[in-house]
């Protein structure tokens, strides 16, 4: 997986872990609150592109279908190779919600990323790595 997709795939991860904490599903456990930021984010720069935006609903209204994670991931992907400084923005706020795990704050966890590989190829971490 080469690191634009990974970044799409940590994205969009956290959006479906912000609507499963809007849901209830997953209430309380976060305490980083950047996940409306990148959500807000997201909708802007999808604004005008229907495909998008319907992906976008589509995770937020059953958050945890996988062609739906995999749809809106695509889309995410797409929309960064287009507009460098949205990438940059994605990537921060992924960073933050890495950051803040250090914190207390949310986990981007393998349950919540599931089967969502799009490429099949060799992901490379950096950094510290807790798997619990």
């Amino acid at each position: 997986m080469d690191p634009l997709t990974a970044i799409a795939a940590a994205g969009v991860a956290l959006v479906v872990k912000g609507a499963l904490e809007a849901t209830g599903q997953e209430a309380g456990r976060s305490g980083w609150t950047g996940g409306a930021r990148l959500v807000a984010r997201i909708r802007e720069r999808f604004r005008g592109d229907a495909d998008a935006e319907a992906a976008l609903e589509r995770v937020a209204d059953a958050p945890d279908d996988e062609s739906r994670q995999q749809d809106l991931e695509r889309m995410l992907a797409a929309h960064m190779l287009r507009d460098r400084q949205f990438e940059d923005d994605v990537r921060r706020m992924v960073d933050e919600a890495v950051a803040a795990d250090g914190r207390g704050g949310p986990q981007v966890s393998a349950a919540l990323i599931k089967n969502a590989q799009v490429f099949n190829e060799k992901v490379e971490i950096k950094g510290d790595w807790n798997v619990s």
